[in-house]
């Protein structure tokens, strides 16, 4: 018996309640536990950075192909990836201790929630109509295996071309998982 490959809506929206469980982990962190916060932040920046690869590689491209006005939608996810991507490297460089990172993961989860529910809402069920099951399940092994190489940190200078970040991503994500084993980060 072969088992049903997850499609690419089951893939991101199961992407989509793992970071919601680190924000949710998050705000019940005590303010003064630094190291749980550090922890738990850069775990979902590794998370979300890897989901926002894998979206600008297969599932933007799909809905500029599938969706009605998929290229307005496309765009304005990828201004959200942008923003989000910004706030992830601010939130790299301060200091779990400082005010200041308070600040950029409160700013980082009202963004990213507010895209997830945006997705969920709006761009998965119309993708759903317009792509057949064929195509969805499709989408969804080759997102999964973007993940797989995807690079674990923020580069907001790097390109949002699928065709750049399909050629860019994997030796980036290599650099970026031999830099996290020696530092020990997502641990």
């Amino acid at each position: 018996m072969t088992t049903k490959a997850a499609d690419v809506v089951s893939i991101l929206t199961h992407d989509h309640r793992e970071v919601e469980e680190l924000f949710e982990q998050l705000e019940a962190a005590r303010p003064d536990d630094v190291e749980t916060r550090r922890r738990l932040t850069d775990q979902a920046i590794i998370e979300l950075v890897r989901h926002s690869v894998a979206e600008e590689m297969y599932l933007y491209p799909a809905t500029r192909r599938f969706v009605p006005d998929g290229d307005k939608i496309a765009d304005r996810e990828l201004a959200d990836h942008a923003t989000v991507e910004e706030i992830m490297k601010d939130l790299e460089e301060a200091d779990a201790a400082d005010q200041e990172f308070s600040t950029l993961l409160a700013r980082l989860m009202t963004e990213v929630r507010l895209h997830v529910r945006d997705e969920e809402e709006n761009l998965f069920p119309a993708l759903s109509r317009h792509a057949g099951a064929p195509e969805l399940a499709d989408l969804g092994e080759k997102v999964q295996a973007a993940k797989d190489r995807a690079p674990t940190r923020p580069h907001p200078s790097a390109p949002d071309s699928p065709t750049l970040l399909k050629i860019l991503a994997p030796g980036v994500g290599l650099v970026d998982r031999a830099r996290d084993h020696l530092s020990g980060r997502g641990k």
